[in-house]
């Protein structure tokens, strides 16, 4: 093993796990290059770290939320001093340049910054007492929670899992995509390091182990980021024990700009361009198609693909001039391909955009140039699948209402935005199927962790962030105390 290569551990009941079988995990810019192993845990490893989880609950959920805010305190401290070296091996292990992995850290602590401060009055008992008695509603801990994270942004979509769970007083096991497994885990243990034993359990593996988490009796709430189809088989493993569910699944989201919209505007053009390509489009709240009216397709092509140029520069993701860095890995690079072809069979125009400062990594790592296509359909792949990689189509519509219906025409409803003037865009966003719609801006730059996100239909179900994100951690319980006990029209 040469000094770069890592090793993590899983982390279960408070001790550090070792496995013999490991999962090795690649650079995305030069493949033959080994970053780290993390375990290759077992479904017997899942176990020990759910019954550890539920062994501490009873402790855990009678701890004053006090003192699980001073805990979670002091781990954002501890990940803020971690920064430079967590954010270094993600873009190693990840490919995502080293500004987008410092981002990812700085979203996570804000969201764990927020869920602290927000804990007391949050999940504080509400009482209400008028003419007719007192009424208590109490919010209680779950139990055990099981959290599922992708690779695209593996500490973020852990964190914003983790924080809400165990500051309502539920013990959490988390497991992190084999794809980006190495920064995520150093992360999670640095704040199970602050908190009781089994509070915070952490393991890695492929399929067992994700059977085990949506399946075994003692979970009682499932959160998952990640692909639509996988979001179905935990829905279905959830039914038999009714397990709560948080699933935030795929998205296909749209960008209308209207015929207000300045094209000129540098600015505006610059935000678009990155709320395509960010992380090479690897994003669940990417604009990932975006409507142009026809009248000015030309002309926005032609600044668009000017923004493009200017801010897409591809390469080694240590360089802090690149902003654009490998496909994570080859199975989605080789799909991302595949769409692209496909639109080009069906006579789509295809544009490469930005430049390549590192030709050697390019070519032998899963680097793909950034494209536009022009002249694809609505029923085309490009357009009606998630792509997840750098390529976006611009379709022109004839009139608002055509805009309207194309956004809408899809399985999915996770994000979407709308360029203009600002009222006519709140007055087009509001006929939009979506969470959340953003106002000139879109994906990861109109994030807002202080309000509730999450999909409709195919993209999910319930919202992580906000108080809402809290409160999907803990259920009602109604304490009544009436004045009247007895029901008047009921016979003695």
């Amino acid at each position: 093993m040469s000094a770069k290569e890592i090793v993590v551990d899983a982390y279960i009941n408070g001790e550090d796990f070792q496995t013999e079988e490991k999962i090795t995990r690649e650079n995305p810019s030069k493949p033959d290059e080994i970053v780290g192993y993390a375990p290759l845990n077992t479904r017997e490893d899942t176990v020990r770290a759910i019954d550890a989880a539920d062994a501490a609950f009873e402790g855990w959920s009678a701890t004053p939320v006090e003192e699980r805010i001073n805990r979670m305190k002091r781990a954002v401290q501890k990940l803020k001093e971690a920064t430079p070296e967590i954010a270094e091996l993600l873009a190693r292990e990840h490919g995502k340049p080293i500004y987008d992995a410092e981002g990812e850290i700085a979203v996570s602590l804000a969201w764990m910054e927020r869920a602290a401060d927000r804990a007391v009055d949050v999940l504080k008992d509400e009482v209400n007492e008028d003419e007719n008695g007192r009424t208590i509603t109490q919010y209680d801990p779950l139990g055990v929670v099981s959290a599922i994270s992708p690779w695209n942004y593996p500490i973020s979509l852990s964190t914003i899992k983790i924080a809400p769970a165990i500051l309502a007083g539920n013990p959490i096991v988390i497991k992190p995509s084999p794809l980006a497994p190495l920064a995520v885990s150093k992360a999670i243990k640095i704040i199970a390091e602050e908190f009781p034993a089994g509070v915070v359990n952490l393991v890695n593996g492929e399929a067992e182990v994700g059977i085990e988490l949506t399946s075994n009796p003692k979970i009682q709430k499932i959160a998952f980021t990640g692909g639509t189809e996988t979001g179905k088989k935990i829905m279905k493993s959830a039914a038999d024990t009714i397990k709560k569910i948080t699933l935030e699944l795929g998205g296909n989201d749209p960008a209308i700009i209207l015929p207000d919209f300045d094209v000129n505007d540098e600015a505006a053009m610059r935000r678009l361009v990155i709320s395509n390509f960010l992380t090479a489009g690897e994003i669940c709240m990417i604009a990932k198609r975006i409507y142009v009216p026809r009248s000015m397709h030309d002309s926005f092509v032609e600044k668009y693909i000017e923004a493009a140029n200017k801010w897409i520069r591809i390469g080694d993701p240590l360089d802090r001039e690149v902003t654009t860095g490998p496909i994570n890995n080859k199975a989605q690079k080789e799909y991302v391909e595949e769409l692209v072809e496909d639109a080009q069979k069906n006579g789509a125009e295809v544009r490469k955009v930005g430049r390549i400062l590192h030709e050697d990594l390019f070519d032998q790592g899963y680097y793909l140039q950034p494209t536009v296509v022009l002249g694809a359909n609505q029923q085309d792949r490009i357009v009606e699948e998630e792509q997840f990689g750098p390529t976006v189509p611009i379709i022109p519509y004839e009139d608002e209402k055509e805009a309207i219906e194309l956004a809408n025409d899809s399985i999915f409803g996770l994000t979407s935005s709308v360029w203009g003037e600002e009222e006519h865009a709140i007055k087009v966003a509001r006929q939009i199927e979506a969470g959340t719609t953003m106002i000139n801006t879109a994906a990861v730059q109109g994030l807002d962790v202080r309000y509730a996100f999450g999909g409709v239909k195919q993209s999910g179900i319930g919202r992580e962030y906000g108080d809402d994100g809290l409160r999907a951690y803990v259920s009602k319980h109604i304490i009544n105390a009436p004045l009247n006990k007895d029901l008047e029209y009921i016979p003695e």
